[in-house]
């Protein structure tokens, strides 16, 4: 189905003439007269009427295609899920179109519309860190577009879901760097739009609370674009050290904990000598950074093949499908020499 735009049927309603003979005039058709050649451009251009690239795949009911809305694809996590999400929609004869975000709501919308454009039968999405309303998102599932959400998450859209076990993830992570020894725990995280900030600050206060330490809110950080601008994680640092700087940071996402990592380094911070480190990431070469980089793991590639397989399962039920659920998948924290105790 085509879930976005206008079509030739709309441009021939508007105009009382034939889907075929708008169809022939946008081709130049020798068989249609220049006056109505012009009318019909005239109004394509009015109501932005934009060719439909699959219209060969729609005659047969559906384009074979998934779009995919993901914030960055250099983010190790994000192309992990991508190379599950192809897995699936490879096996099952399926195209994917990828596009991303970089954290702008702008973008998103952009993102959607061109995806549909193209005749999508179905979204996969993971929201931006500046994406605070999903009507763009609401009104097309209304229409009957099957969308699954994961990693970041909406609750207004009643779909399949699937995220990871982030507040598990966040609270061991905390507790890890607590029975290392380390008192003063900073979090650097992202937007408070995003469905796993919450759950993950949820996770790293309640571990200080089971251990008998106050979570004070000057040790909080919030990055607004999820660390893209450099200028984010500088700032928060910056802040964090000028007033009783903490004894180890737990960061919440891929780039604000390497990003981290890196700035430490900069400032001339030992690590754990200093400062200890430990963060949600999925780089592959977390065991050969400087230190070895403790982490907290999401399962990406299960994540992408999950959500693809609901997906898939929506698009290809001969039903309309009405109950719906969110799928959970586990977390890992891997301990390295960045959060290993410091020896007295």
């Amino acid at each position: 189905m085509n879930f976005g735009g206008v079509t030739i049927k709309d441009i021939a309603k508007e105009l009382g003439i034939s889907p075929s003979a708008v169809s022939k005039a946008l081709k130049d058709s020798h068989e249609i007269g220049e006056k109505t050649k012009a009318l019909v451009l005239e109004c394509a251009k009015r109501l932005n009427y934009q060719p439909n690239l699959n219209a060969q795949s729609l005659k047969q009911g559906n384009s074979k295609s998934i779009g995919i809305v993901v914030s960055t694809i250099d983010n190790q996590f994000f192309s992990q899920v991508i190379n599950g999400i192809e897995s699936v929609a490879h096996s099952k004869g399926y195209n994917v179109f990828i596009t991303q975000t970089h954290e702008s709501y702008d973008l998103e919308i952009q993102n959607v519309r061109h995806l549909t454009f193209r005749s999508i039968d179905g979204l996969l999405i993971s929201l931006s860190t500046e994406t605070n309303n999903i009507d763009h998102l609401k009104n097309l599932h209304e229409k009957g577009l099957p969308i699954v959400l994961f990693d970041r998450v909406s609750d207004e859209i009643d779909t399949h879901k699937v995220v990871a076990d982030n507040f598990t993830g966040a609270y061991d992570a905390t507790t890890e760097l607590i029975k290392a020894g380390y008192r003063k725990i900073a979090h650097i995280t992202s937007s408070v739009n995003v469905s796993i900030t919450a759950e993950r600050l949820k996770g790293y206060k309640k571990a200080l609370e089971q251990h008998g330490i106050a979570p004070d809110e000057k040790l909080i950080k919030y990055c607004l674009h999820g660390g893209k601008d450099l200028a984010e994680i500088e700032n928060a640092l910056s802040e964090l050290f000028a007033n009783n700087k903490p004894d180890a940071i737990f960061t919440a996402s891929d780039r604000i904990t390497t990003t981290t990592l890196s700035l430490l380094h900069k400032l001339g911070y030992r690590i754990p000598a200093d400062i200890a480190l430990l963060g949600f990431t999925n780089t592959q070469l977390a065991e050969v950074l400087n230190p070895p980089l403790s982490a907290v793991y999401q399962p990406g590639f299960e994540m992408g093949k999950k959500a693809t397989e609901m997906l898939i399962s929506i698009i290809e039920s001969k039903r309309p499908v009405t109950e719906f659920e969110t799928t959970v998948l586990p977390t890992q924290v891997f301990i390295r020499s960045s959060s290993l105790p410091v020896k007295a």
